[in-house]
């Protein structure tokens, strides 16, 4: 896992609501909490939602929720465990000095914080981030990175790391609130939820987010869009460097060059990481046995892939199936 010894699981939240948030975010959290209750038989989890003046707040797709209370209320913090900012559409323009200011007073009152969405930029812009991993959105890892140098930007697709509890984008909530779940009502009450949902798979923090490669290199190099996009079409049967770089009218030179500058690794790197994160999607979603996986993941043997599995996430395939993940994923 990715978790630092987080100080103690949270119970009561309060969600900090910033213009133009997006709604699904926010209500993917709040209704894993909802349904947690219901299926536990118990009220496990209390939820209130804030706004900056105690207005009702909209969300990008217009519609409007209304706010319990406001960061000026006396009584804010009061029954309260964690604060997740839930951000959205223009961010940087929505987030004010005095909901800064406000983060960090409640950073210094001991409540753990944590975000859904674009939220993260907001506890990074107020300081509370400095020298933890987050996650948010993949459209907004590499400006948070470039503006925050302190804080360790991660593409997962949500990370805990001791009191910081941040999340990407969409139905990603789910998940990161279904962990907690997990922890503090047990494996039976996480399932119900999930089947509730109709949720297939529950995702765990190990996994990344599918980030466009176009979104990396825009126009400036479509011979690497283009050289990605072979490979993803051929996991079965790989090619060889030699092969993509004559399709794509490169040297084998001028295609490792391109791979290095925009993804920070050869392309034989690149192309093992595609083959092994489709193999992890095999595991977790069918009962193919080890040998068809790597069969149809392009490698020779059970043996090499098994070795090959545990020298990048950690561990065997076959720990992966069982949940019994001896050691933290290389990422």
């Amino acid at each position: 896992m990715n978790d630092r010894a987080m100080p103690r699981l949270p119970t009561r939240f309060g969600f900090l609501l910033i213009d133009d948030f997006t709604l699904i975010s926010m209500s993917s959290a709040i209704e894993t909490l909802r349904m947690a209750n219901r299926l536990s038989g118990e009220e496990v989890y209390a939820w209130k939602t804030i706004s900056e003046t105690g207005a009702a707040v909209c969300a990008s797709d217009g519609l409007c929720i209304k706010a319990d209370c406001g960061i000026d209320d006396d009584d804010v913090f009061q029954d309260m465990d964690a604060i997740l900012v839930c951000g959205g559409r223009r961010v940087e323009k929505r987030t004010t000095e005095r909901v800064l200011r406000w983060l960090k007073k409640a950073a210094k009152a001991g409540l753990q914080l944590g975000s859904t969405c674009t939220g993260s930029y907001v506890l990074a812009k107020a300081g509370v981030l400095d020298g933890y991993r987050c996650s948010i959105h993949w459209e907004n890892i590499a400006s948070l990175t470039d503006l925050f140098p302190k804080v360790q930007v991660r593409r997962s697709i949500y990370t805990i790391d001791r009191d910081r509890l941040t999340s990407s984008g969409g139905t990603t909530p789910i998940d990161m609130m279904l962990y907690l779940v997990r922890r503090q009502c047990g494996p039976e009450v996480t399932a119900g939820v999930a089947e509730q949902f109709v949720y297939e798979r529950v995702r765990n923090p190990d996994d990344l987010q599918r980030v466009p490669l176009r979104h990396f290199v825009g126009k400036q190099s479509m011979k690497l869009v283009t050289a990605v996009e072979l490979m993803e079409a051929n996991i079965r049967e790989p090619i060889s460097q030699i092969e993509l770089a004559d399709y794509v009218d490169l040297s084998r030179r001028q295609l490792q060059r391109l791979f290095q500058k925009y993804l920070l690794c050869t392309p034989s790197r690149y192309y093992l990481q595609l083959r092994l994160q489709r193999a992890r999607e095999l595991l977790l979603q069918t009962d193919l046995s080890l040998f068809e996986i790597g069969a149809q993941t392009g490698f020779v043997s059970s043996s090499h892939f098994s070795k090959s599995y545990k020298e990048f996430y950690g561990y065997s395939p076959s720990n992966e199936r069982r949940g019994d993940r001896k050691s933290s994923p290389r990422q």
